[in-house]
C-alpha cells in the first residue's frame, strides 16, 4: 500500500474533521498515511470522537526536544554547503518578505531539517502540506535539504498565508486550490512563474455519515423557530450579526431560538470576540433564546442540525464552507452571507438563500420568507442534498491527492528507465 504524509497545523482542531474525512478517503483508494502537525493545539479545542486517538498519532515537530535539536544540527550539516547556499538562494530572491522575515525564514531551515529527519523516521517519501502558510516553508527547506517531495493545498486567499509564496509552489510536486475564485487568484499572482500541477479540488463532507435519521421538520411561527450557526468564535464570522437579527425577529413577536456551534481554536486567537457576543446577548436581552454550544463532537453538530429548522452563516469571508456542506448534506435550508467562496457552493433561490454580509436585517427577512413559504424549503432541501453528494464529497480532494501523487511515482520510473536505457 503507497503511503504518504499529512502535514496539518495544529492538529487536531475543531475545524479539522474534513482532513479526517479525506484521509479515510485516501485509505479507500489503497494510500495509507502518517499525521504530522507543527504543535499540538489547545486543550479541549476538540471535541471530536477521533480527535484523542488522533493526537496520539500524530508526530508534533515542536517543541523540539534536545536530541531532536541534535539531529536536526547533524542532518544540516551532512546536507552540505550546495543546498544551504540553495536554501539561502530561496530567502534572499523572497520579492515580497521584508528583512525581518528573512531573518525567520533563516530560522526555519533549521526546522525544515527537522522536518526531514521525522519524514525519514516515518519512511516517508512525499508529505501533503494541508497548508501555504510557514508550514509550506518547512517543507520547501527539508526538501533542498534532501528530504521528501511535497505538496499543497490553498484553503483561502494567498495574502492570508505569508509571504514566500513563489517558491513554496515551485518547489511543491502538485497542488491543490479548493475554489474557482482562488485558482484565478493563483494564476493572476503566480501565474508567470513556473507552477506545478494544479488541481481544483473542494474539502468536503462524508455523504453516507451528514445524512438524515429524522424527518425535517419546517419552521412555524406556531412554534419555536431552530436557527444553528457553526463556526469558530472570531470575529470573521461574524456570529454578532446572527445575534441581531434574532433581536429583529424577536421585536417582531416571532418565537426564535439560536444555537451556536463553536470555540477559540488557536493560540494567536483571543478570547473577546466570545465576551462581546455575551455582552450583546445580554444588551439584547437574548439570554434565553442565543445559546453558545462550543466546541462539540461531529456527531453532537449532525445531531444540532438534525433538530434545527435553518443553517445560518454570517462570515464575512468563507473560501467556500464545509460547514454550510453539512447542513446542505442534512438536507437544510441554508441562509448565509454571500462571499465568492460560497457563491461556488450556495445557488441562491435554488439550493439556499444568500444575503449580503453584515446584514442582520437581510438575514431575519430571509428567515420569515422561509416559514411563509415551505414549498421553497422542500425543493431547496433536496437540491442542496444533491449537490453536496454530487460536488462536494470528501472523496474529490482525496482523489486529487492520489493522482498527484501517482504521477509523481511514474515521473520517477520514467527518469529511472531513461537512466539505465
Amino acid at each position: 500500500m503507497r503511503k504518504i504524509g499529512i502535514l496539518i497545523p495544529e492538529f487536531p482542531g475543531q475545524t479539522h474533521a474534513f482532513f479526517v474525512r479525506e484521509r479515510a478517503e485516501l485509505q479507500n483508494l489503497g494510500m495509507s498515511s502518517a499525521l504530522i502537525s507543527t504543535r499540538k493545539p489547545k486543550a479541549g479545542v476538540a471535541s471530536h470522537n477521533w480527535a484523542s486517538e488522533a493526537e496520539l498519532e500524530t508526530a508534533y515537530l515542536f517543541p523540539m526536544p534536545f536530541q531532536s535539536i541534535l539531529q536536526a544540527t547533524v542532518s544540516f550539516l551532512v546536507a552540505g554547503p550546495r543546498r544551504w547556499l540553495n536554501c539561502l538562494k530561496v530567502i534572499f530572491n523572497a520579492p515580497d518578505a521584508s528583512f525581518k522575515e528573512k531573518i525567520k525564514l533563516i530560522l526555519i531551515i533549521f526546522a525544515g531539517a527537522h522536518f526531514k529527519n521525522t519524514a525519514e523516521n516515518l519512511n516517508l517519501q512525499h508529505v501533503h502540506v494541508h497548508s501555504c502558510a510557514n508550514s509550506a516553508n518547512l517543507a520547501v527547506f527539508a526538501r533542498i535539504l534532501g528530504g521528501p517531495t511535497y505538496s499543497i493545498t490553498l484553503h483561502g486567499p494567498l495574502s492570508d498565508y505569508g509571504t514566500n509564496q513563489i517558491s513554496k509552489w515551485q518547489h511543491a510536486a502538485f497542488a491543490i486550490v479548493i475554489t474557482q475564485e482562488l485558482m484565478a487568484e493563483v494564476k493572476e499572482t503566480l501565474g508567470q512563474e513556473k507552477l506545478p500541477p494544479v488541481y481544483l479540488a473542494p474539502m468536503g463532507v462524508n455523504v453516507d455519515v451528514f445524512k438524515r435519521q429524522l424527518p425535517y421538520q419546517p419552521p412555524s411561527f406556531d412554534s419555536t423557530i431552530k436557527l444553528v450557526a457553526c463556526g469558530r468564535l472570531n470575529y470573521v464570522k461574524a456570529h454578532d450579526d446572527l445575534i441581531r437579527a434574532v433581536k429583529l425577529l424577536t421585536d417582531r413577536d416571532i418565537d426564535v431560538e439560536l444555537r451556536i456551534c463553536g470555540a477559540t481554536d488557536t493560540f494567536s486567537e483571543e478570547s473577546g470576540y466570545l465576551d462581546n457576543l455575551y455582552q450583546l446577548r445580554a444588551e439584547l436581552e437574548l439570554d434565553s433564546q442565543v445559546h453558545f454550544l462550543g466546541s462539540i463532537s461531529e456527531e453532537e453538530v449532525k445531531n444540532t442540525l438534525e433538530h434545527a429548522n435553518i443553517f445560518c452563516l454570517a462570515s464575512l469571508k468563507e473560501p467556500l464552507g464545509v460547514a454550510i456542506m453539512e447542513a446542505m448534506a442534512m438536507s437544510m435550508p441554508v441562509v448565509v452571507a454571500s462571499s465568492p467562496g460560497v457563491t461556488e457552493l450556495v445557488d441562491h433561490s435554488v439550493d439556499g438563500i444568500l444575503v449580503e454580509p453584515r446584514s442582520p436585517d437581510q438575514f431575519a427577512s430571509a428567515i420569515i420568507e422561509l416559514v411563509e413559504r415551505p414549498e421553497i424549503i422542500a425543493i431547496m432541501r433536496e437540491k442542496a442534498r444533491l449537490k453536496i453528494v454530487k460536488n462536494f464529497h470528501s472523496g474529490i480532494s482525496a482523489k486529487s491527492i492520489y493522482e498527484g501523487y501517482d504521477a509523481i511515482l511514474k515521473n520517477s520510473n520514467r527518469q529511472l528507465n531513461n537512466n539505465i536505457e
